[in-house]
């Protein structure tokens, strides 16, 4: 991370000597709640198999496994190589009696992500069917789940091969089953919509925002699911970090017609905001959208949603790159996959945390969530911790020539936005990756998908990410450019090239914003050599040493090269690729700068952190090649300390100064057995140190 952090934000304190007398004390809110979310993640039964009749509530299930969500029936097979795991059906049935207190109430099943075509039935009703494996769907069950009585709810999910559905083929294992958290909402009759693709019914489009001041449009969608009638109005409260309220505005009254729909606007103006800038100071406000009844003799609260608000403007520039509230922010980042070794995608909040604090970790200024809608939790994180971040579709590699698969990727996209429209963190919204053909329907698709983004959210910046380095017409649909390039590992070399490219790109079409979408090289945390030269990327030997020194070459050619308005490392962390058999690893895409299980840091993890973050680092490489059979070697440490001071089994190897966070002692001789090689260093005035221990068997 450049650049100082602002003061961390804070709720009170003391006024400064001599300063103005303090102000009366603000007003505060808190929203009401009068909606009830009950988790649905215990207490599931699951087969992995077609399981006729298992809708009925009287099947019986009682040999089936007995499962929590999120699950995943590819947690093992989907990552063993030979990609020979099992896409198909699985079942899953789960008893629930209601709580008391929601006679009345609408009930609606939520499913934050089941892969990839599921179908629900609640008491032997069918409650509808969601295509597409990576968006949030709710059914209403209202009036087929009973109160006071047990009730059974049957889920079939496939995620086989279908040419409707996006995506049709990728890089990585399509995990099957419900694999996201599972929840019942009980609302209002008279509600801000919960159908409207399953986003929250409040949209926050932010205009003009600036440190003077900042305009803000509220759209709220309401829905009367009475038999008559009701007069309504809208109050939106907008409240800062530590509660204290902002704005505090009413609607005019409207009556909304029963079975039916109608949309609320308010135009809001904050003056002297605090801004979201993100890492420094990824400030969040509160906006609480209250929905009041108004048709009896007294104002009836029926429904709140309450969404995040962070306050930001985002530009790019073709010359200067990447803009956030006006001052250039340098986007260097990382592409994430939801995968996690013994778990597939079915991963729990801790899980995306862990993840998180490891993209913070390294200093990284954006993500890309590649290649697909990733669960609510790692936006609310991005938005947290003030990353910029890439959202995309799973439209990859090809598509169907079909009305069907049209439509289905269409349905991703506006799900995509409208469940996200209000994360401050989402700057770009991505309509694909690697098309492999770039024909008439593919440029058609993709021509109508950016029109969507144009339509649904025009703030925002569309984006698309080409397979290689060529200018083909794939990505001349979006207001920006990414480019998927790996010179050194699948082709050319990682001394020039990539900067050559670049320089080309920018040379022959200036006006283009272009972006390095992916980039990396494969290492398995087993395989060591000194200074190695390129190896096969689909051979069996991955150095670690080598990924290392690709990462120096490559940031040392994107950081010198402003108009690039993002670079982001592919990948964060290994994942799971079933087809792929190399470095040592079947089933596995190596080019994480951490390991699948997030137990290593690879030595490119270092080189980043050294490099993005103003966290002190100070890390000496080939630490797991601890058993050597060559005396001679190097010692070769990543630090943003100014000079860093070396020895060997308590010997001075002496003191080296570094401008490119590269510290090496060439030439150095081992003796048989231990070896202890120790560093140290100061760093913002505090000493560090580091130390691994060598073995030289002969």
């Amino acid at each position: 991370m450049t650049g100082g952090a602002l003061a961390p934000f804070t709720c009170g304190g003391t006024a400064d000597a001599g300063a103005a007398p303090p102000r009366a004390a603000a007003v505060t809110y808190a929203a009401p709640r009068p909606r009830t979310r009950i988790d649905l993640n215990t207490g599931w039964r699951f087969t992995r198999r077609e399981a006729n009749g298992a809708h009925a509530p009287g099947f019986d299930d009682s040999a089936w496994a007995q499962v929590t969500t999120p699950h995943t029936w590819n947690a093992e097979d989907g990552a063993d190589g030979g990609n020979d795991y099992y896409r198909g059906v699985g079942w899953y049935r789960r008893h629930c009696t209601l709580p008391e207190g929601l006679a009345g109430k609408m009930l609606f099943l939520q499913f934050a992500g089941a892969n990839q075509v599921a179908e629900v039935w609640a008491n032997g009703t069918y409650l509808g069917r969601h295509t597409g494996g990576y968006a949030r769907f709710r059914f209403d069950a209202t009036g087929v789940l009973r109160h006071d009585a047990d009730n059974v709810i049957a889920v079939r999910v496939t995620n086989a091969h279908d040419p409707d559905i996006a995506p049709l083929s990728a890089d990585f294992s399509f995990s099957g089953g419900i694999y996201r958290n599972v929840s019942l909402w009980a609302v209002d009759k008279l509600q801000v919509r919960m159908l409207d693709h399953a986003g929250p019914g409040i949209y926050l489009r932010q205009r003009a925002v600036t440190t003077a001041s900042a305009e803000i449009t509220v759209t709220t969608k309401l829905w009367n699911n009475n038999s008559a009638g009701r007069s309504v109005a809208v109050r939106t409260v907008i409240a800062d970090a530590c509660g204290a309220v902002v704005v505090d505005e009413r609607s005019e009254t409207r009556t909304v017609a029963a079975g039916t729909g109608s949309e609320v606007a308010q135009d809001i103006t904050i003056a002297g905001p605090r801004l979201w800038n993100g890492r420094p100071d990824p400030h969040l406000y509160r906006v609480s959208v209250e929905v009041h009844d108004t048709t009896g003799p007294d104002d009836r609260i029926t429904d709140v949603v309450t969404e995040r608000l962070g306050l930001r403007s985002v530009a790019v520039d073709a010359g200067s790159g990447f803009h956030l509230n006006g001052a250039h922010l340098g986007l260097h980042g990382v592409n994430l996959h939801q995968d996690r070794a013994g778990k597939g995608w079915a991963v729990d909040d801790a899980d995306h945390i862990q993840d998180f604090d490891l993209v913070e970790e390294i200093g990284a200024t954006a993500v890309r969530m590649a290649h697909y809608q990733h669960d609510q939790k790692d936006y609310d994180l991005a938005d947290e911790r003030g990353l910029v971040v890439w959202a995309e579709i799973p439209l990859i590699d090809g598509i169907s020539d079909s009305s069907a698969f049209t439509a289905g990727t269409r349905l991703q996209l506006i799900e995509l936005i409208r469940q996200n429209y209000n994360h401050p963190s989402i700057a770009f919204w991505g309509i694909g990756n690697e098309q492999r053909r770039d024909n008439r329907a593919t440029n058609a698709l993709l021509g109508t998908l950016a029109g969507i983004v144009a339509a649904e959210d025009p703030e925002r910046i569309s984006t698309y990410a080409v397979a290689g380095g060529g200018d083909p017409g794939l990505g001349k649909h979006t207001r920006t450019t990414g480019y998927n390039v790996y010179y050194g590992w699948y082709s050319g070399s990682k001394d020039g090239d990539l900067g050559r490219w670049a320089d080309g790109r920018h040379r022959d079409v200036p006006d283009r914003k272009i972006a390095v979408s992916e980039y990396g090289a494969g290492a398995n945390i087993a395989h060591h050599a000194l200074n190695p030269e390129k190896p096969d990327p689909g051979g069996v030997f991955h150095p670690e040493e080598y990924q290392a020194l690709f990462h120096e070459a490559a940031w040392k050619q994107l950081s010198s090269r402003p108009y690039l308005w993002g670079t982001f490392v592919w990948n964060m962390f290994d994942f799971a690729s079933d087809w792929r058999d190399e470095g040592g690893q079947p089933g596995i895409n190596d080019k994480g700068l951490v390991t699948r299980d997030r137990r290593i840091r690879k030595d490119a993890f270092y080189w980043y952190k050294a490099n993005w973050s103003a966290s002190p680092t100070l890390y000496i490489t080939s630490r797991r090649w601890s058993q050597r059979t060559n005396p001679i070697t190097e010692l070769k440490v990543y630090s943003n300390a100014d000079q860093v001071t070396a020895g060997l089994n308590g010997r001075s190897l002496g003191t080296r100064r570094s401008t490119d966070r590269i510290f090496i002692w060439p030439g150095l001789t081992l003796t048989a057995g231990e070896n202890e090689v120790a560093v140290t260093a100061t760093i913002d005035g505090e000493e560090h140190s580091d130390a691994t221990i060598w073995a030289l068997r002969r």
